[in-house]
């Protein structure tokens, strides 16, 4: 059955906001990129299969990462909306690495998306985060949808190559949800939302009226209840779209709320049990921890090249050298970062595979203990602790092997801090530390929740 994705708005009066809340402020939409600067590529990659292992999907990623980063600096400077970088996302096909073989899809696992992920994030933070959202939002029916509505938009994202952006953050109630018979209404707004403006379809989540009970929905972005406020200008992150959207009496048919029975008007408790539903947590704050880690991997790779090329060395230090590379504190803070940067690796890749196997293992039958989960779980936060850390410390501590004039805004070093920190406070990594410390200590698993 074709999917339903309506662009229509109802004629019943808006439900009222929250008093304490205001609709977000709107501003003009920013001037947009040009698809048509990455023509060359886009004709070489669609010209060009889709790749068939996971090693040529690696190389994919690299080539999309390096093309990224030869004008990242001025990107960010300018800010406009990334039109022209997603549409690179899409002639390059990194959009369906995880989709079904089926649909003409990739056909890889959560281990090999997370790695395409750090690739893109190595050459540009801001669209390795918009490939990372998109890759776990395109993917949620897979994991709270009925099989129906799994096979169904896997077929419809897949084959129309569509980036899926997302209005979600259970943290908000400020998106309510009515039933009207042989639909429901979303209608409010969030204070952020990843990558809409730019998106052709979004994912909606919020709670239906009178119960507890999460409704998440994927519709088309284009329709007139869809509001973006266009103000995102934030430090970091700055071409990915981030800001405050309304939603404005969205229908959704109830056989497109993902997980519900549509007769019952109740979740299927065989598609939304807990805890294989929240499965979406740990599995999207290891998206996190792979763009941070790129980040800093790709702040690392752009000082050593600023380093060879335009570092002096210090000459009032009593063992002079005759270039910085011979500088003896420039190659202990290398070797250090590098270092903590393999570990980091080494850690997340552990915790991709972990979550690729849950999916292999528990997918079909969507079973798994709170206790499996919980083990899971811990290996992503452990991950997220460690890749945040070191991702700020190496995006800052890379000033020191560079110089003063690798400050200069046209240089763009700073791009890479500022990326980490400003998503980095997306939610505090000191309950991260908590929560492992109870792991580690009391043997004790996090409580799975929407935003656990």
């Amino acid at each position: 059955m074709a999917p339903s994705l309506t662009t229509t708005t109802t004629s019943s009066p808006p439900t009222s906001l929250p008093t304490k809340q205001a609709p977000p402020p709107t501003s003009k939409p920013r001037e947009k990129t040009d698809p048509s600067i990455y023509d060359i590529h886009h004709q070489k990659f669609t010209s060009d299969d889709l790749p068939q292992d996971s090693s040529a999907w690696l190389q994919r990623a690299r080539a999309v990462s390096e093309i990224l980063s030869a004008d990242a600096a001025a990107r960010d400077i300018a800010n406009f909306s990334p039109v022209a970088e997603v549409a690179l996302l899409k002639s390059s096909g990194l959009l369906k690495v995880l989709g079904p073989a089926e649909y003409g899809g990739g056909g890889q696992n959560w281990e090999i998306g997370y790695q395409v992920i750090r690739e893109v994030a190595k050459g540009d933070g801001s669209i390795g985060m918009l490939l990372g959202y998109h890759l776990l939002w395109s993917t949620t029916a897979n994991v709270v949808g009925t099989d129906e509505q799994k096979a169904r938009f896997q077929k419809l994202i897949i084959e129309g190559n569509f980036f899926v952006g997302g209005a979600v953050n259970p943290r908000d109630n400020d998106l309510k949800i009515s039933d009207h018979g042989d639909y429901v209404v979303f209608d409010g707004f969030k204070h952020f939302n990843t990558g809409g403006v730019v998106s052709d379809l979004t994912v909606l989540e919020g709670v239906l009226e009178g119960t507890e009970d999460h409704i998440f929905a994927i519709v088309r972005t284009a329709q007139e209840g869809i509001e973006f406020a266009h103000n995102w200008d934030n430090v970091g992150l700055r071409l990915t779209e981030s800001g405050s959207v309304k939603i404005g009496q969205i229908k959704v048919p109830w056989e497109d709320a993902l997980g519900w029975d549509v007769k019952t008007k109740k979740p299927d408790p065989k598609v939304l049990s807990i805890p294989f539903a929240t499965l979406l947590l740990p599995t999207i704050q290891l998206v996190f921890s792979n763009f941070y880690l790129g980040i800093a991997l790709g702040s690392l790779d752009f000082a050593t090249k600023y380093t060879k090329s335009s570092t002096r060395a210090w000459p009032y230090g009593g063992d002079n050298k005759n270039s910085a590379t011979e500088e003896f504190y420039i190659l202990e803070r290398y070797g250090n970062f590098y270092a903590h940067l393999q570990a980091a690796v080494a850690l997340t890749d552990r915790a991709g595979s972990a979550i690729a196997n849950v999916y292999t293992t528990h997918g079909e039958k969507r079973e798994i203990s709170a206790r499996e989960r919980g083990e899971v779980a811990e290996v992503v936060a452990s991950a997220k602790i460690v890749t945040t850390d070191t991702a700020l410390r190496v995006t800052a501590g890379v000033f020191e092997v560079t110089g003063a004039r690798a400050t200069g805004r046209k240089v763009g070093l700073d791009r890479f801090w500022r990326d980490v920190r400003t998503h980095s406070l997306h939610d505090p990594v000191a309950y991260k530390n908590r929560e492992v410390g109870e792991y580690a200590l009391l043997d004790k698993i996090p409580e799975p929740t929407w935003y656990t």
